[in-house]
């Protein structure tokens, strides 16, 4: 077996299962596990891709959002042990890989059109009808 057989499957392993599709222009949810003292709580962030890269454990995805008059990135590894959750809110419509002209705009400006019906809302709907 090849050296690079190997690593595909011991990081295998390692990939969480539960990952939605999402694509950038996608409004996300991710709840992330944070430990204070001993303490362990779960907070929200919620966000517009605007970037994804890497694959595999080293999988990234980049969320922007302005709250209180200020844009906030964040940047989160996709199959990281402290993410409990990634939830798909809304579905957008870009026609760009990466949407890194979103960050000093605000108001219309920073809107990103919603998705409405296409594959991921396809995707549901059967998802739906098989489980009936």
């Amino acid at each position: 077996m090849k050296q690079n057989k190997i690593m595909q499957e011991i990081e295998g392993s390692f990939l969480k299962k539960d990952i939605p599709t999402f694509h950038v222009g996608d409004t996300l949810c991710i709840h992330t596990r944070i430990v204070e003292g001993e303490k362990e709580r779960i907070q929200m962030f919620t966000g517009t891709v605007i970037a994804r890269r890497g694959s595999g454990l080293s999988e990234t995805v980049a969320l922007y959002r302005v709250s209180y008059g200020a844009g906030m990135e964040r940047v989160f590894l996709v199959h990281s042990p402290r993410i409990a959750k990634v939830e798909v809110m809304k579905s957008g419509k870009v026609r760009k890989a990466k949407l890194y002209h979103l960050r000093g705009t605000s108001g219309k400006a920073s809107k990103v059109k919603e998705q409405i019906g296409g594959a991921a809302h396809e995707e549901t709907v059967t998802s739906d009808s098989a489980a009936t």
